[in-house]
């Protein structure tokens, strides 16, 4: 059984993580992987079509990333404090689960102020409690609508890129094109802090092809939360506890999916955070149905999987929750075989990096 933790590492190059994204969003690199066979072939994105057919379904995650890392003035020291917003936790209050730093010098009663570009103060918001060692609940003071207050922070805010990309480009803000390119062409609901970067490959031309192939599109909700990209600190990965992320399946989606099931053909899982979801919501007769609330699903070897029989996923980190999912789908062995022939083959790991098929 493949449970331990220390069999999902490998040496990763620090070089073959992506700190940009392709030209292109469909000519970024493709590495299929065949299941039945265990051939793995080296393809471009697009080629992706190739493997589809009238009838197939593919399932994405429609979240949008809100520009949730936002700078602010301490009240009386003027330091420049981080703060990242994850949640909401009340609308009418104004209340949001953030993560600050330095955490050191934020304290409950505190105040923080936000500005504009010109240095105007347009925002204040109060800590009201501590969460965990990095994690404040903070409430906003503001006069205006809802919708004048989210127009506020999204204006305040900036595209969240993961930190490791700003370490790697040497650069504290993020670049013009992170706003269009760290968002999937069909984002929709607004909701997450980080991006489901498989379907960052999803160019308009090749949605347009695939549709004109006949295959469905079913849209999903999940919210991604920074607990995906959380270290397991486990060896015992049955002890492993993720932290619990916002879905969403209607039911006409869910249908697309079943008609595809029930025909015997391809079900895709555009990225993980897809395939946490639907596998959040299997009916008695391992059929797709609506569903929402949160999950902590965590998913492992051996796990047997309901919905999809095929998924495009990214390149991921070692030991991560992430390529951990991918081995219980694809296989531990093949899987980490595919991993050693991609660092080889110097693909682009991470965010921005390259996808892989798993047929």
């Amino acid at each position: 059984m493949r449970t331990k933790l220390s069999t999902f590492n490998f040496e990763l190059d620090e070089s073959l993580i992506a700190a940009y994204p392709s030209d292109q969003r469909d000519e970024s690199r493709l590495l299929v992987v065949d299941r039945a066979t265990g051939k793995i072939e080296h393809k471009v994105f697009k080629d992706l079509i190739n493997y589809f057919d009238d009838g197939d379904s593919f399932i994405f995650n429609n979240t949008k990333v809100f520009p949730a890392r936002m700078y602010g003035m301490k009240e009386k020291t003027g330091a420049k404090i981080e703060v990242f917003l994850l949640r909401e936790l009340n609308k009418e209050a104004r209340l949001w689960d953030v993560l600050v730093d330095p955490a050191r010098k934020i304290r409950v009663g505190n105040k923080l102020y936000f500005a504009d570009t010109e240095g105007n103060d347009v925002l204040v918001a109060e800590v009201v409690d501590n969460t965990t060692s990095r994690g404040r609940t903070i409430r906003f003071f503001y006069e205006g609508t809802d919708e004048e207050f989210r127009t506020t922070l999204h204006k305040l805010g900036q595209t969240p890129i993961p930190k490791y990309i700003q370490t790697i480009r040497d650069e504290k803000e993020p670049k013009p094109i992170d706003k269009e390119r760290y968002q999937t062409i069909y984002a929709k609901e607004i909701g997450a802090v980080a991006a489901p970067t498989a379907g960052l490959h999803f160019s308009r031309e090749l949605m347009k092809r695939l549709e004109i192939k006949g295959i469905s599109f079913a849209e999903i909700t999940l919210h991604i939360g920074l607990g995906t990209f959380r270290n397991i600190e486990v060896e015992d990965l049955s002890k492993h506890k993720m932290d619990a992320e916002y879905y969403h399946i209607v039911e006409a989606e869910a249908e697309k999916v079943n008609k595809a099931i029930k025909a015997h053909r391809r079900v895709c899982a555009v990225g993980t955070t897809s395939m946490r979801s639907i596998e959040s919501a299997v009916s008695a007769t391992n059929m797709l149905k609506e569903s929402e609330g949160w999950t902590n699903l965590f998913i492992y070897p051996p796990y047997d999987f309901n919905i999809a029989n095929s998924m495009i996923t990214n390149f991921h980190l070692p030991k991560s929750s992430l390529l951990i999912m991918v081995c219980a789908f694809g296989g531990h062995d093949l899987i980490m075989e595919a991993y050693e022939i991609a660092v080889k083959e110097k693909y682009r790991f991470y965010s921005y990096g390259d996808a892989m098929l798993i047929l």
